[in-house]
């Protein structure tokens, strides 16, 4: 009996060695210097084609890469220490990976990761992959860092992603995705996005950290019949040049069933929460709660509104507005003390086209204030297709709010309840200002301790 346990053990360590694919077995080399496209590709074949398991990169020091393929049922382990490093050389990164949504950006189509149509896949293990996308590298041409084209069942999880030439990850038409336990750090190029998640299905985002150069995170559908929907976000913690979490844009089809709970927003130069429905598809069925906010100017930022954002929809057409409704916000801490005088929840849908039931309720919100009488009295412009110019409604386009701390516009069914205004500095203006608001409701709403009348 003795020795069939032994013969067993032994059986057993050779087959769990055999699921893995150690890529220095395939010629890969971690000294930063040596492309080692073709080794780590030949050992992600072999292990799709023997039916799964971990190709590994251990041992420390850089792997560096063109783009890689990733396929059925592998697990890419990049060892704690170690670093997959992205080549610097732009040819090295191919052409058959997909495109980019967006209008205007097809210089972001190439990228360092892909997978199509693939099941079962995951990268993990403490480690780092680095984009090497400095702005000496890539300037025009500027490859993603990982897309997922059509996958199911995907793994991100104890990793850390840095230094994307462009987004750092983008995840199109997939379903059941986990994300966990990830930090992002994309600063050195442009539109840094970290994880964008378009006609996406059935999304976990947990325990992570993002430090970003755009939207942290990104919910969008720009395939109608593609929705983004059940997506859960829970204890991460945010820094942007811009925002946390957007929301819309790409919106085509439909975008519902989102949760976003127990996260922390900090030093963002834009907004925490932007949610923007402008090209046709239903927006519905959020909530966010338990968050923390501190220097981020617009802690809520909705607008809808009319705009061309996807790169399939012709130049000079636009998608028909649809509806945009059931919102609820709770248990919001923010301090913008050291902001400017824009601190403000900013919500405005468009004449015709209401914001429809929205909850704001149990917010403590310290503003810097020094609004002036005159900013008091100002008229904020309609996010039109003429006044957008093309652009995005970002809020640079309307300035200073007649507001301190609530502005809305175009809604039908707000409830305000239980908000706490203070401000640094004397303000001039109302804590609340309303422009064609419909069926509202505001209980206990207080400017520096005082019951605010509307």
């Amino acid at each position: 009996m003795k020795n069939y346990i032994i013969f067993f053990v032994f059986v057993s360590a050779l087959s769990i060695n055999a699921q893995i694919y150690n890529v220095k077995d395939f010629g890969a080399v971690n000294d930063g210097l040596t492309n080692n496209t073709k080794a780590i590709q030949k050992a992600i074949d072999s292990c799709t084609k023997n039916g799964g398991g971990k190709v590994a990169l251990t041992g420390g020091g850089k792997y560096m890469t063109g783009t890689l393929y990733l396929k059925d049922n592998v697990t890419l382990h990049i060892g704690n220490g170690t670093v997959l490093l992205g080549s610097p050389n732009y040819d090295d990164y191919t052409t058959d990976t997909h495109k980019n949504m967006y209008k205007n950006e097809p210089h972001m189509n190439r990228c360092l990761i892909f997978a199509k149509d693939a099941k079962s896949i995951a990268i993990e293990g403490y480690g780092t992959i680095d984009g090497n996308g400095h702005k000496r590298n890539f300037s025009e041409g500027r490859p993603m860092l990982l897309r997922f084209l059509n996958c199911e069942n995907i793994h991100l999880n104890n990793i850390s992603l840095i230094n994307p030439a462009a987004w750092t990850s983008a995840w199109l038409y997939c379903n059941n995705i986990s994300v966990s336990g990830i930090t992002i750090l994309s600063r050195v190029n442009n539109n840094g996005d970290g994880l964008d998640f378009d006609g996406c299905t059935n999304v976990r985002v947990a325990n992570s950290n993002f430090d970003n150069s755009d939207d942290s995170i990104c919910l969008q559908a720009s395939q109608p019949d593609k929705p983004c929907k059940n997506v859960t976000v829970s204890n991460c913690i945010f820094s942007t040049k811009w925002g946390g979490m957007r929301i819309g844009l790409l919106s085509r089809g439909n975008i519902e069933s989102v949760t976003v709970t127990n996260c922390v927003f900090r030093n963002i130069d834009d907004s925490g929460l932007k949610i923007q429905q402008n090209e046709g598809g239903e927006m519905k069925n959020m909530v966010f709660s338990n968050l923390i906010m501190e220097n981020v100017p617009r802690p809520i930022f909705m607008t809808f509104c009319q705009q061309r954002a996807s790169v399939e929809t012709p130049e000079g057409e636009y998608e028909p507005l649809s509806r945009m409704h059931n919102f609820s916000f709770s248990n919001i801490i923010v301090d913008n003390s050291k902001g400017d005088k824009n601190s403000a929840f900013f919500i405005t849908g468009f004449p015709n086209h209401y914001i429809e039931d929205i909850t704001i309720r149990d917010v403590q919100f310290v503003v810097s204030g020094g609004g002036s009488k005159e900013d008091s009295e100002k008229k904020v412009r309609e996010y039109t297709i003429e006044m957008l110019e093309g652009w995005w409604p970002e809020f640079y386009r309307v300035g200073t709010l007649p507001s301190c701390g609530v502005y809305a516009r175009h809604i039908d069914g707000l409830i305000l309840d239980n908000i706490s205004i203070k401000t640094i500095n004397k303000d001039e203006r109302d804590a609340v200002v309303f422009s064609d608001v419909l069926n509202y409701s505001l209980n206990t709403i207080k400017i520096n301790n005082k019951s605010f009348k509307f």
